[in-house]
C-alpha cells in the first residue's frame, strides 16, 4: 500500500483580473504549501473505489476524476482502493480538494507503474482544476492565468502560522461571481491601488500601475520571517466581497492582530484567515482565543 500526504495551501496575495474567454478569471497569486495534510492511501484492486467519511458523490470527487483521467490517457482499466483521511476543511480556501487530486495523480501513477513524467501529469492536472497544477510543484510558486502558469520559488524559512476557519464554508465559484458583480457595479473599492503584477507571454515579471510593490522585495521579507514588514505589500481581492456577506471574517482578522499577528489575510476565496506570528508560543496563545472555531 502507498500512502501520500496532500498539503493545504495559503495565498500570500491574490489579484483578480478580468474574465477569460474560457469563463475563468485571470489571477495573480503567490501560493505556499503549509503543514496541514489530508492523508491518502492507495492499494491495488480489481475495481476503482474511494473510502472516506466525507459526503460527496463519486462524480464530484476530484480524486475519482483524476483516476478516470489517468485510465483514459493510458488506455487501462486498472482498479484501486483509495482511502482519504480528510483533515483539510472543505470550502476553506486551503485547496484541499485540489491537493487531493494532485496526490491522486502522483499516487496512481506509481501504483499502476505508468511512468508518466511530471509534465504529462500537469496536462491532466489542468483539466481537474485551477489549483491542481500548483500541487505538482514545489513548496511555493507564483501563479498566473487561471492558475496554470507556474513559476516555482525557493523554499521559505519556517513561519509560525495560525489558521482560523469560521463555522461555514464559502464556495469558490460564489466568491468569484460576487466579485465580478461588484466590479461591474463599480462598488468595489478595496485593493485597486495596491499590488498589480502580471506575467507576459514569456512569463517575465512585469510591473504595472503607479503603486506597485516588487515581488522580490515581498518574498525577501517572508524569507526573513518578518511578517510585520509585509503587511502593506499584499492583499486579497476577494476579501472585501466575502466580508460584505460574512463580516465575521473581518472580526477574525482584527482578533488575530490583537493577539499579536504581524500579518493577517484571508486565504483564497475563504473562509479561512491566517495570521503570521513571530514565535510559536504567541501563535499557540492566540489559538486559545478562538474557541468554537476550527483552528490549526
Amino acid at each position: 500500500m502507498l500512502t501520500l500526504n496532500a498539503p493545504a495551501k495559503i495565498n500570500w496575495f491574490l489579484k483578480v483580473l478580468g474574465l477569460r474567454d474560457d469563463g475563468f478569471h485571470e489571477i495573480r497569486s503567490l501560493i505556499q504549501k503549509v503543514t496541514l495534510y489530508d492523508q491518502i492511501t492507495f492499494a491495488p484492486a480489481d475495481t476503482l473505489s474511494i473510502e472516506t467519511d466525507i459526503q460527496i458523490s463519486l462524480e464530484d470527487n476530484l480524486i475519482y476524476k483524476a483516476a478516470l483521467l489517468l485510465q483514459k490517457k493510458c488506455g487501462i482499466d486498472e482498479g484501486a482502493v483509495i482511502g482519504l483521511d480528510k483533515n483539510i476543511p472543505m470550502g476553506a480556501g486551503l485547496g484541499g480538494g485540489s491537493s487531493d487530486a494532485a496526490a491522486a495523480l502522483i499516487g496512481l501513477n506509481k501504483l499502476w507503474t505508468l511512468g508518466l513524467a511530471t509534465e504529462e501529469l500537469l496536462v491532466l492536472a489542468k483539466q481537474l482544476g485551477s489549483d491542481v497544477p500548483f500541487f505538482l510543484h514545489g513548496p511555493i510558486s507564483f501563479i498566473s492565468g487561471r492558475g496554470e502558469n507556474i513559476v516555482p520559488r525557493n523554499a521559505l524559512k519556517t513561519l509560525n502560522i495560525l489558521l482560523v476557519k469560521p463555522p461555514f464554508d464559502i464556495p469558490t465559484a460564489w466568491a468569484y461571481k460576487k466579485y465580478s458583480h461588484m466590479r461591474s457595479a463599480e462598488i468595489l473599492v478595496a485593493g485597486e491601488t495596491a499590488l498589480s503584477l502580471y506575467y507576459n507571454d514569456d512569463l517575465e515579471l512585469t510591473k504595472k500601475a503607479e503603486k506597485v510593490n516588487n515581488i522580490e522585495h515581498f518574498i525577501r521579507n517572508i524569507e526573513r520571517a518578518d511578517p510585520g514588514d509585509i503587511t502593506d505589500d499584499v492583499f486579497n481581492d476577494l476579501e472585501s466581497v466575502v466580508i460584505e456577506s460574512f463580516p465575521v471574517i473581518a472580526e477574525i482578522k482584527m482578533r488575530l492582530r490583537e493577539q499579536g499577528a504581524g500579518f493577517v489575510l484571508m486565504s483564497g476565496s475563504g473562509s479561512t484567515v491566517f495570521g503570521v506570528f513571530d514565535s510559536r508560543e504567541k501563535a499557540e496563545e492566540a489559538l486559545k482565543s478562538f474557541q468554537g472555531f476550527w483552528t490549526v
